[in-house]
């Protein structure tokens, strides 16, 4: 597999996870803030793989 491939898997894993403490009843502002990261590693994460192929991307 391409390296970009595997870093793009990881940064869905990672970005996947970080959305896990804001679905808590109570959870608090941190949690808030925590899924902007969340959403940016999801997105960065899924262009990687997106793009890893050459030609167009889907």
């Amino acid at each position: 597999m391409k390296k970009t491939v595997i870093l793009g898997a990881v940064l869905m894993l990672v970005g996947t996870v970080l959305f896990f403490p804001s679905l808590a009843p109570q959870s608090g502002s941190l949690a808030s803030w925590a899924l902007v990261p969340a959403a940016a590693l999801l997105t960065y994460g899924t262009y990687l793989i997106g793009t890893s192929e050459p030609g167009r991307s889907v």
